[in-house]
């Protein structure tokens, strides 16, 4: 786990399915309105939704945004909000809220490894800044 995702704006990506999930892996993936593989939300993450990523480190992928992918992302939920705005934390996260999930398609040449953490050669876990990089193939 990173120790410095608190009060940053992350990207998350659902990558496994639910078939033999636990019950509160799946509770909070559903909190996380990750319902879908392939499905995308942005949190501006604290202490609780850290404990969130935490618990389902197994199914997603996350890392911190950059202004690029953002961007895209917003235009792709049909957002017309100023990327810069959302970034600094000025925009209501609450309208941001309604648009999640974002629909993605499964990565250009697939992903490295759904049952590897991000350390171990896979994609799964904290991912850093490369969360950019997987979200770039899927858009």
């Amino acid at each position: 786990m990173s120790k410095s995702v608190i009060n940053k704006l992350v990207g998350v990506v659902r990558i496994r399915g639910t078939v033999n999930v636990r019950y509160d892996t799946a509770e909070t993936l559903k909190r996380l309105r990750l319902k879908r593989v392939n499905n995308c939300t942005i949190l501006k993450v604290s202490k609780d939704y850290e404990g969130m990523l935490k618990t389902c480190n197994n199914y997603v992928a996350y890392g911190e945004l950059n202004e690029e992918i953002l961007d895209k992302l917003l235009k792709k939920a049909g957002s017309d909000a100023d990327v810069k705005k959302v970034a600094s934390g000025e925009y209501d996260m609450k309208k941001l809220k309604e648009l999640m999930p974002v629909r993605l398609h499964p990565p250009t040449h697939g992903y490295k490894s759904t049952k590897l953490g991000y350390k171990q050669g896979g994609d799964l876990g904290y991912m850093g800044s490369d969360i950019n990089k997987l979200i770039k193939r899927m858009i």
